[in-house]
C-alpha cells in the first residue's frame, strides 16, 4: 500500500490518496478538455481518495456526453486535480503532477486514450 499526498498550487486543496501499488492506469487523454490541460493521470479507487483540506475550495466542470464526467479544480489557483472516470465511474482519475514527490517529467511512454472519439 502507498499512501499519497497530492495538493492544488495554492496548497488550499490537498488530497490523500491509497494507492494498492504505485501510480496505475497512468495515462493522457486526447479529448478537447484533457488536450488542453495536457496532465498526465493515474487511477484509483473511489473508496482510496479522500480529501483532507479544502473541500469547499473545488470547484466541479462536468464535461462530456450527457456531462457524465466531473473534473474537480481548485477555485483559488485554477489547478485540476482529479475528476471521477466516465469509462470506469468506480474510479477518480488524479493529476500526477500535483503530488511533490513526483517528477511527473521523467515518466515516459504514457499511453494516450482516445477520448476525442467519445
Amino acid at each position: 500500500m502507498a499512501i499519497y499526498q497530492l495538493s492544488c498550487h495554492c496548497n488550499s486543496v490537498e488530497i490523500e490518496l491509497n494507492l494498492k501499488k504505485d501510480l496505475e492506469e497512468l495515462t493522457r487523454c486526447n479529448c478537447s478538455l484533457c488536450k488542453r490541460r495536457g496532465s498526465i493521470m493515474a487511477a484509483v479507487k473511489l473508496k482510496d481518495l479522500k480529501i483532507i483540506k479544502g473541500k469547499e475550495k473545488l470547484s466541479l466542470y462536468k464535461f462530456g456526453r450527457k456531462q457524465h464526467a466531473e473534473h474537480f479544480f481548485c477555485s483559488i489557483c485554477g489547478i485540476y486535480t482529479h475528476h471521477q472516470s466516465y469509462t470506469k465511474p468506480e474510479n477518480y482519475e488524479f493529476n500526477v503532477a500535483c503530488i511533490d514527490s513526483i517528477d511527473s517529467f521523467k515518466l515516459k511512454d504514457i499511453p494516450i486514450y482516445d477520448g476525442i472519439k467519445l
